[in-house]
């Protein structure tokens, strides 16, 4: 026992590291099988990269106690096996650090977007290295001091600034949390981020607790294989809950692995329940189409607005056709429920407007600025100015196109077929 409470490879130090390994699979499976089973669209932006950064930070965080907490035996003869790369760069700022300021983001993103009802001043991109700057500064500093021994363990008076840069992440997270309970989420987001945040407090005390009595009894042997198979498997489930966490990506939390016969929405509109949203009625009948009036008033007949959308589409120029008609579902929603209209305009730009989106729109630079920079997210005219861009283009290009196409005669013979059929 003492041998390998010093060098590892005890039993229990074993099943502590394939535990951590069926995490790590099980991290890997939970974010990528939404995409491959359900075919759901991959995000653009910070919706898709803090997700990503915030899985390789777990990795990074359980890895890193394996290979500086003495659970496998090895010679750290190397400069890479070190306890300052291992114990120090990797599990604070590349680990832990970097996973909770993931989700700091994430909630500083639903703070602004449903409280301010704006998109945040601060990208992403930009704000989530300066939160990582304390791990940083505290990682560089104890690399110069370089109070690690042997075994990577150091000294107590070191213990209490490293358990309070801990604390101050996760406080801040409940900060944020706090600062959005009276939002009423379609979703659940704020109950699923409440009870992610309980397991995940109650975890990480467990995981001080563990990492305390590893640091500061490393002479009693019995306590040093306990301490660390603790830390190491309430890692492994903090690992899991914080990114099971709800980010408030609606067509995503729908998805549950949980459920038979999981819910299925190929819309955001029919995901916040929008009336008539994604279907065509039997009631809205076909009528005759007139290709001198104007195109934006034809365009407010579903069936025209599908036909138009098809031909759009096998011109592979449909983005503002399709922008066309998520701005039309957002008109649906009353201005007194902002935060369903919050949801849809979040999903249209994010779809259709920053830059590098997956149906980017062709609009003018002011313009799209003018919607990024908007200080009302639910303005029932955030829309307006690109649209009216856009419906010139339809008209000078699509349109001309579309009168003398296939599917235009297409339309025309349903519309006579429905007419006659009334007769």
């Amino acid at each position: 026992m003492a041998s390998c409470a010093i060098h590892g490879g005890c039993p229990s130090d074993y099943v502590a590291v394939a535990i951590a390994i069926f995490s790590m699979i099980l991290l890997i499976l939970r974010s990528i099988l939404p995409f491959l089973i359900h075919k759901v669209l991959t995000a653009k932006g910070s919706a898709f990269w803090i997700p990503v950064i915030q899985v390789i930070a777990s990795l990074n965080f359980l890895l890193s106690i394996v290979m500086s907490v003495n659970f496998l035996k090895y010679k750290k003869s190397h400069w890479l096996l070190s306890c300052y790369v291992w114990a120090v760069w990797v599990e604070g700022p590349l680990g832990f650090g970097l996973m909770m300021s993931c989700r700091i983001a994430q909630a500083f993103q639903l703070y602004y977007v449903f409280v301010k009802r704006r998109l945040p001043p601060i990208r992403s991109h930009i704000f989530l290295p300066l939160i990582l700057l304390p791990w940083i500064a505290g990682a560089a500093f104890i690399h110069v001091k370089k109070p690690l021994n042997y075994r990577c363990h150091m000294g107590n008076y070191w213990i209490i600034p490293v358990v309070c840069l801990h604390a101050l992440y996760v406080a801040v997270l409940f900060r944020f949390t706090g600062a959005i309970r009276h939002i009423e989420f379609r979703f659940d987001e704020l109950r699923d981020l409440r009870q992610g945040i309980l397991v995940s407090a109650s975890l990480i005390g467990v995981w001080v607790s563990a990492y305390i009595l590893n640091e500061v009894h490393d002479n009693i042997s019995w306590l040093q294989v306990a301490s660390r198979f603790l830390l190491l498997f309430t890692a492994s489930i903090l690992a899991l809950v914080l990114f099971s966490i709800s980010i408030s990506q609606p067509l995503l939390s729908q998805i549950s692995f949980r459920k038979r016969e999981p819910i299925e929405f190929k819309t955001m509109g029919q995901a916040l329940g929008i009336p008539d949203s994604g279907l065509l009625l039997q009631r809205e009948q076909a009528v005759v189409i007139d290709p001198n009036e104007p195109l934006d008033k034809l365009l407010l007949n579903k069936r025209f607005r599908q036909s138009f959308m098809a031909f759009a589409d096998s011109c592979l120029a449909g983005e503002s056709m399709h922008f066309f008609e998520e701005v039309y579902e957002l008109g649906k929603i009353s201005i007194d429920d902002p935060v369903r209209r919050i949801y849809m305009a979040r999903h249209v730009i994010n779809k259709y407007i920053i830059a590098g989106a997956v149906m980017e729109v062709n609009i003018s630079h002011r313009v799209r600025q003018e919607i990024l920079t908007t200080s009302d997210l639910t303005h029932p005219d955030l829309f307006t100015n690109a649209l009216n861009e856009l419906m010139q283009l339809m008209k000078m290009n699509l349109a001309k196109a579309y009168w003398s196409s296939i599917y235009f005669i297409k339309f025309k013979e349903e519309a006579r077929d429905g007419t006659d059929d009334r007769i």
